[in-house]
């Protein structure tokens, strides 16, 4: 019961369940707000320049279906996520993307503000290699406008992924 109570209080302080998680864990990382424009056609190309941060270190969260499996993809924003590969990452035959109505329900977040963390219900994930070259990578942190960054480690950690070449540029 202190458990929910301490989250809710986090929640109601501005965290979502994505920060609530990282809060939890204990794990290092930064937050970081922008102001989110509804008419930009990236919601990652927009959170890589309202932050100032490379395309190659800010990721985005796709949901996809392999063999009837919801399965996330953290992919780099600056390519896009190759569903082959996504599938052999996971030993399945083939991959398409998720209903976005189905993998916003499953998540417990809207599209453009799906995080890899504190989801719903925990997916099967799988984060793009290239995250490994770079110290911290930011993701999203549960809502459109919000980032979070951390290291790919403790994101590979965190979220039990899969670590595999799935993005093309």
């Amino acid at each position: 019961m202190a458990k929910k109570s301490k989250k809710n209080q986090q929640q109601s302080a501005g965290g979502t369940p994505a920060t609530v998680a990282l809060t939890a864990a204990g794990v290092e990382y930064t937050v970081h707000a922008y102001d989110h424009d509804p008419s930009h056609p990236s919601y990652g190309e927009e959170a890589a320049e309202a932050m100032g941060v490379s395309p190659e270190r800010v990721f985005k969260t796709l949901v996809a279906d392999v063999d009837g499996t919801l399965t996330v993809a953290v992919v780099p924003v600056a390519g896009q996520l190759d569903l082959k590969a996504l599938a052999s990452a996971v030993h399945g035959k083939r991959a398409t993307m998720a209903d976005p109505t189905l993998a916003e329900r499953t998540t417990g977040y809207v599209r453009g503000g799906i995080s890899p963390l504190g989801q719903r219900k925990k997916l099967p994930t799988v984060l793009d290699t290239s995250a490994t070259a770079h110290s911290t990578i930011c993701v999203s942190a549960g809502r459109r406008g919000l980032e979070v960054e951390l290291s790919p480690t403790d994101l590979t950690k965190l979220t039990d992924a899969t670590l595999a070449p799935i993005g093309r540029a």
